[in-house]
């Protein structure tokens, strides 16, 4: 069915830090209205789509978005309004030859992604469809994924000693998604408690997890697994199951890796690795080397692909044509999904589409500067990704996706929950 876009604008608005983002409002001559707003990452890869500044100091310290408001309000409504487009790819592929750039520099991915997600929002109410079952592709089974909660926050996303950015528990074991969901609530609390206990300071990171004065990431993993066993559950694969995400590109200073205050080359991260999962119950690592350090990928995947899944971030930034050549050289197995990285939501189904051709499984993901829009979470349904992060169970805009997840269960008796595969 074609849809005809009668008006599109965009306002600046502030994400879940107080910086600027937007927020997109699509119409259709249905009547049928889309909204989006557009997430941020501060742990960022550098080959992401270019996220639009506009770099006046007299304005939030150069961080102001009017331009790429302007954008969306000027150069992509005047190519775009009254035309009919019979699919969401088609709006897609209009921005992005307006853009004309390899990184979407000149509108700016973070205006061309809050259009293309606003727009997927109208037409599917056009449709009369949930977004999730709208966008999901002729060849995949819904799924409602395992919530992969960050409870401790380091790195980029804390202001602590600790150098892995994210320490995440995952209810694999659990039986639906409301359950899940209630096991990492129930076990963040139990996890604030022994922090308390122990003197920490009890106040949030960017993502909703603590950030507490330790700089160990041994010591935090002790204090997940019993954080886990004193809310009741078991570590581990059969009830919640721990995976890190140490942004390793953070604290690689071009030559080695700096952790703590030690110097280590690429194989003593991946040993170091090793010996946390013969001691943790850890079944995901996510950006364990830099972007860089593709021979050390390749020697990261080979020693601990059948161990645990390790998932590549910064080093993919759900490019397509980088997945792709991460998997002609067997570098990781499994991507993390971020639509502002890539800049558009078709961008991001070819990006998940390439994966489950190669057997990589993926993650759905927010990012650090986020806002109330839901919508990676119908995104993680409609793909059968099998897995989602979102933050801590904690902070509006974390819980957000969450909870639009328990919706969809409740409104979808029999959808499978579980990691996909």
């Amino acid at each position: 069915m074609s849809h005809t876009v009668t008006n599109l604008a965009a306002i600046e608005i502030l994400d879940s830090r107080g910086r600027p983002t937007l927020e997109v409002r699509v119409t259709l001559d249905s009547g049928a209205t889309g909204v989006a707003g557009v997430p941020s990452g501060a742990s960022t890869g550098t080959r992401e789509a270019v996220e639009l500044r506009d770099g006046d100091t007299s304005r939030f310290g150069g961080a102001g978005v009017t331009q790429a408001v302007d954008n969306v309000n000027n150069a992509i409504r005047d190519a775009i309004a009254g035309r009919s487009f019979a699919s969401l790819a088609e709006v897609d592929a209009t921005m992005i030859d307006l853009d004309g750039t390899a990184t979407k520099s000149r509108l700016g991915a973070n205006a061309i992604v809050g259009v293309s997600m606003a727009t997927a929002r109208a037409m599917a109410a056009a449709d009369g469809k949930a977004l999730h079952t709208w966008l999901q592709p002729a060849d995949v089974v819904p799924r409602l994924p395992v919530p992969h909660f960050n409870v401790v926050n380091g790195g980029a996303h804390a202001a602590n000693p600790l150098d892995f950015q994210e320490f995440m528990i995952a209810p694999v074991g659990a039986p639906t998604f409301a359950d899940a969901l209630r096991a990492g609530a129930e076990t963040y609390q139990a996890l604030r408690a022994k922090l308390r206990d122990l003197g920490h300071n009890v106040g949030l990171g960017d993502e909703g997890g603590f950030a507490p004065d330790i700089a160990t990431p041994e010591d935090v993993l002790d204090l997940l697994v019993d954080a886990i066993a004193a809310a009741g559950y078991t570590p581990g694969l059969s009830g919640i199951a721990v995976a890190l995400d140490p942004a390793a590109s953070e604290f690689f200073d071009g030559s080695v890796y700096r952790v703590n205050g030690e110097a280590l080359s690429s194989d003593d991260m991946i040993e170091r690795y090793a010996a946390m999962i013969d001691r943790f119950p850890i079944w995901s690592i996510e950006d364990g080397l830099a972007e860089g350090d593709w021979d050390g990928w390749v020697r990261l995947t080979e020693r601990l692909r059948d161990r645990v899944q390790l998932v590549g971030d910064d080093i993919f930034v759900t490019n397509p044509a980088i997945i792709t050549e991460a998997v002609d050289r067997h570098v990781a197995n499994s991507a993390l999904i971020k639509l502002n990285q890539i800049g558009s939501v078709t961008e991001t189904l070819e990006a998940m589409a390439i994966c489950r051709g190669a057997g990589y499984t993926t993650m759905i993901s927010h990012r650090s500067g986020e806002t109330a829009d839901a919508f990676i979470a119908d995104l993680a349904v409609a793909t059968g990704a099998g897995q989602i992060k979102s933050g801590a169970p904690a902070r509006g805009e974390r819980v957000a996706k969450y909870n639009r997840l328990v919706a969809i269960e409740h409104d979808n008796p029999g959808l499978p929950y579980g990691l996909a595969g």
